[in-house]
């Protein structure tokens, strides 16, 4: 039993780069009572991991990404607020991307996706609120990718949503951050049994994809956190292999591999990873103070941490400066959370406050 449905795209479905989809459709899960007025839709869009099950629910009990900050009582309160999650276009967890099926081809579309960019992610989630008849939302929240991928919502589809939740997000990629991805891309390209996309089901290139997942890693927690958390800790039973894992964090990094790999499609990263690139608040007008003028926002409430090397906190700060600007009234925190740019899926004693406090206020 799932609680993921699924809104089918209209098809075709053309892409900002001019790519067509045909059949194409979007997963999404819902917590809590759409009022009679439709006026409590809370929409969460997500990093590039992520799938629609943000929280559990009866129909899936199991936990979801986003926890202890979706539910009853919690800072984005079911009891309030009827929010709405989407799976990104071109992710893997139920909505079309990279090994979805073609309907042309019978085939998965592996290389064949077409070009694929956070402004699409941002106008295919749209079409789940069309379908659900909601016409405005309360709030629109997007930590990471998802942050980007909201600013993207926020200028297409100007005064849509006058309340804006951004988090550990940027208008654009800094170039550590493209350098990083770019390299991840490339473990994965390089991994023989990549085949230009064209691998099997049972045959991934698990060792690039392991490489780049443990690459992510290192930029998702802060220095002082590794520092704090291992030291010069050894592994109780070093590999006797030459060169293998010897130290506690080579072991954690070793875990997050195992548990991210074969659960999600190393093309569809490939997809995701570019998108983020991609993404240029500023070609919305040729500036981002112009862009984030264009969103027609009302109040926002923007979040960091201090810690966070992948997306700094620097990046947060233009974004809360550009919407005041713009006449928003802003709410900014950039908080001392050791967890770096993961803070915000563990550091829940920081993270719920600010967010509960804001969407309360509404």
């Amino acid at each position: 039993m799932t609680a993921t449905r699924h809104v089918d795209l209209p098809s075709p479905y053309v892409l900002r780069r001019g790519g067509q989809l045909f059949g194409a459709r979007l997963a999404y899960e819902t917590w809590g009572e759409l009022s009679a007025a439709r006026d409590n839709a809370v929409l969460i869009l997500t990093g590039l991991s992520p799938g629609a099950h943000a929280a559990s629910c009866a129909q899936d009990p199991t936990p979801g990404w986003w926890e202890a900050m979706v539910g009853p009582g919690r800072a984005i309160d079911t009891r309030r607020h009827f929010v709405i999650c989407v799976n990104s276009l071109g992710s893997c967890k139920g909505s079309t991307g990279a090994a979805s099926i073609d309907p042309a081809t019978g085939q998965p579309y592996r290389l064949s996706f077409p070009e694929l960019t956070l402004e699409d992610v941002a106008a295919s989630s749209k079409h789940v609120l069309d379908a659900l008849g909601i016409t405005h939302l309360r709030a629109l929240i997007g930590p990471s990718m998802g942050g980007m991928t909201t600013l993207a919502f926020a200028v297409l589809f100007p005064g849509f949503a006058a309340n804006l939740v951004l988090i550990s997000t940027a208008p654009h990629s800094l170039p550590f951050a493209t350098a990083i991805r770019s390299v991840q891309r490339e473990a994965i390209r390089r991994d023989p049994a990549w085949k230009n996309g064209d691998y099997s089901a049972d045959a991934w290139p698990e060792n690039g994809f392991r490489i780049a997942r443990k690459l992510g890693m290192v930029t998702y927690r802060s220095p002082q956190e590794w520092r704090s958390r291992f030291g010069r800790k050894r592994v109780n039973t070093p590999d006797p292999r030459p060169f293998e894992r010897e130290f506690e964090v080579e072991a954690y990094l070793d875990a997050h591999a195992d548990r991210f790999v074969g659960s999600f499609d190393p093309n569809s990263y490939l997809y995701l990873s570019r998108a983020m690139d991609w993404f240029d608040l500023a070609d919305h007008g040729g500036a981002v103070d112009i862009a984030l003028a264009k969103t027609q926002a009302k109040r926002a409430l923007v979040i960091g941490v201090t810690t966070d090397i992948l997306f700094p906190i620097e990046q947060q700060r233009e974004i809360a400066e550009g919407l005041r600007h713009a006449g928003a009234i802003v709410e900014y925190h950039a908080l001392p959370s050791i967890q770096g740019h993961d803070s915000f899926l563990v550091d829940f004693e920081r993270f719920a406050p600010p967010v509960g406090d804001f969407l309360n206020s509404l």
